[in-house]
């Protein structure tokens, strides 16, 4: 979710930690910083906003230090500022360390800390793995980080120097991916390749559970045990842009492939692995959702979508009402808001302007406010009474996708925190769900590699003018969801309909040149949907199904199918939704569209 860089070597080193950030400045970052160990002692320099904030204050000090680590940080723990920005330190002031992913337990690391003696003065969860290695040091430094990170749960790159203990950086691996570069008589770490492309093509990709010891003209791989082990280098051969997705050609096939990722980014301290949910670092006990009579979504586009799913959640399982509004129209209509109720803000950016108008007169009118947004300090969570950050990571294609996926599994967290605090559903059965949940970033795995097929679809449908997406209950906004993704990237018109109002007005366009995309897992309105299969059928109608694996029935109707893993009711909008997203992605590219800056959209609608 942000950008780490470290070198060591006999260039000057503020250059070329600046320069690594401003290649890592496309994967998003609300502040930075930089630690440098100079000849008489380290110097920190942090800054909030952009890079060029921080080379106005490196510009003046003495720059004679050779190995130095920087970052740029997307803000999940402690609002964006010059404090929270990383490299963080210990209470000595000799160890320095940067971190990209989260530490779940960090609070009761904290904790033990503090009770230690130990100093805080951030509101990061990455704070407390310095003072570890302050607590461990013993003249080794490298064992020190080692101890550290046992002690560490969650997912974590952490990257560290000491001011003390030779000349040398320490790296450590689990989740959040770490990359070598390696010179003559220097040598490199990154989050990402961009950049190390300027100085070096020979990079070792760290595997998880895996640390590096870095000195100017030695790189030593271990395990978490201390136990060596060593590979050759690979030889990176894409181009810069190439490099800073991944090697994906486009950022919405990267964001695509990061759902698994993100998706346990969301869940990452809020799911424990029996299925317990705890919403507490968020909402803590607020006694608004014991009391409330009613909730309200307010919300634009994609974020609607997640809206309408999130009804289904919390009605089903907390059984709340829940009222779900296009934002642009919410504060329009006087609604019925007042004290007793919740009103529940979703944006990706935190910024959506239409969205932030329907917050503001929730909140005049005495609601309580929530927001569900990716973007820690943005105006929503400003103006929220609590907030649940998804954690997606910076998205850049204006098409969202990851963004949408974890907004959907941030409402599951949500409806289960509910029925909890209403006592709407016993412990068992939350924990079921929320094994469920925990789930789910392998199927979708699952589903990724349905990509070819997705790829075959799409260049035998990509000269048709229009589509019909049909989905009942819990599918049928994912329906609205694949049509707007096709729109969006691909300029074909396309329609989500609740399946049941097919015969309502829409089955007039059904013939032989019209595919209807069906989402039709196998749940409690399958044969309902298998009704409006018929329908089409019948009418000529080319289906394309989206449906559980083994399904012999529906392959035998539809045109062509795609198969997802069989999975919980609540689970199914996940998984359909990315073969949508895969499909439409496939049509863009078939039609010759820009994939990542479709024609008159912008990434966040900041006007109303």
């Amino acid at each position: 979710m942000c950008g780490i860089v470290g070198y060591i070597g006999s260039r000057e080193v503020s250059n070329v930690l600046v320069d690594g950030l401003k290649r890592l400045e496309y994967r998003g970052y609300d502040s930075c910083g930089v630690a440098i160990m100079e000849e008489d002692g380290p110097t920190l320099v942090r800054s909030v906003g952009r890079i060029g904030n921080l080379e106005e204050k490196l510009r003046g000090i003495a720059k004679t230090g050779q190995f130095g680590i920087g970052h740029t940080r997307w803000a999940t723990h402690g609002r964006p500022s010059e404090d929270n920005a990383h490299p963080h330190r210990d209470c000595t002031g000799r160890f320095f360390v940067v971190h990209n992913g989260i530490i779940e337990n960090y609070l009761a690391l904290k904790q033990g800390l503090i009770a230690a003696g130990h100093r805080f003065v951030t509101a990061t969860d990455t704070e407390v793995i310095p003072h570890l290695i302050e607590t461990y040091y013993d003249g080794d430094f490298e064992q020190a980080v080692r101890r550290a990170v046992q002690d560490v749960e969650g997912v974590f790159g952490i990257v560290a120097m000491s001011a003390v203990g030779g000349r040398s950086i320490v790296a450590a691996r689990k989740g959040a991916p770490l990359v070598l570069g390696l010179g003559t008589g220097e040598n490199f770490i990154a989050s990402d390749v961009p950049p190390l492309l300027p100085y070096t093509r020979e990079v070792v990709f760290l595997k998880d559970g895996e640390m590096a010891l870095i000195s100017n003209d030695n790189v030593e791989l271990k395990d978490f045990h201390g136990r060596s082990t060593p590979r050759r280098s690979e030889t990176i051969t894409w181009s810069a842009e190439m490099a800073e997705k991944e090697g994906y050609p486009h950022f919405m096939l990267k964001e695509i492939h990061e759902q698994p990722r993100a998706i346990r980014d969301t869940l990452a301290g809020r799911l424990d692995a029996a299925g317990n949910v705890t919403l507490r670092n968020e909402l803590g006990a607020t006694p608004a959702f014991m009391t409330a009579e009613q909730i309200h979504i307010v919300a634009c586009g994609t974020s609607l979508h997640a809206g309408l799913i999130g009804k289904f959640l919390i009605e089903r399982l907390a059984r709340i009402p829940v009222h779900v509004d296009y934002a642009s129209e919410f504060r329009y209509r006087e609604p019925l808001v007042g004290p007793k109720d919740i009103v529940i803000g979703i944006s990706q950016s935190g910024e959506t302007a239409d969205t932030l108008a329907g917050m503001k007169e929730a909140k005049d009118r005495g609601a309580f406010l929530m927001s569900i947004c990716n973007v820690v300090g943005s105006q929503a969570s400003r103006v929220s009474d609590a907030t649940i950050y998804t954690h997606a990571g910076p998205e850049i294609g204006v098409a969202s996708t990851k963004a949408f996926t974890t907004q959907l599994a941030a409402l599951y967290l949500l409806a289960l925190h509910i029925a909890r605090e209403r006592g709407a559903l016993p412990p068992d059965e939350i924990r079921r769900h929320g094994q469920a949940l925990r789930a789910a970033p392998d199927q979708i795995r699952q589903v990724l590699d349905l990509s070819p097929m997705c790829e075959s679809l799409a260049a035998r449908f990509a000269k048709y003018p229009s589509f019909l997406y049909l989905g009942r209950g819990i599918q049928y906004p994912i329906a609205m969801e694949g049509a707007l993704k096709l729109k969006e990237i691909s300029y074909i018109h396309a329609e989500g309909y609740t399946a049941g109002e097919m015969k309502h007005g829409p089955i007039a366009l059904i013939d032989g040149e019209m595919p209807v995309v069906v989402l039709a897992p196998r749940d409690s309105v399958y044969r309902k949907t298998m009704g409006n299969v018929e329908e089409v059928k019948v009418r000529d109608g080319i289906v394309i199904a989206v449906a559980t694996e083994g399904d012999n029935e529906i392959e035998e109707k539809a045109d062509h199918t795609v198969f997802i893993p069989e999975a919980s009711a609540f689970i199914y909008p996940i998984l359909t939704t990315v073969p949508l997203q895969l499909f439409s992605y496939y049509m863009a590219l078939q039609r010759g569209c820009d994939v990542d800056k479709p024609r008159n959209l912008a990434k966040s609608v900041t006007v109303e």
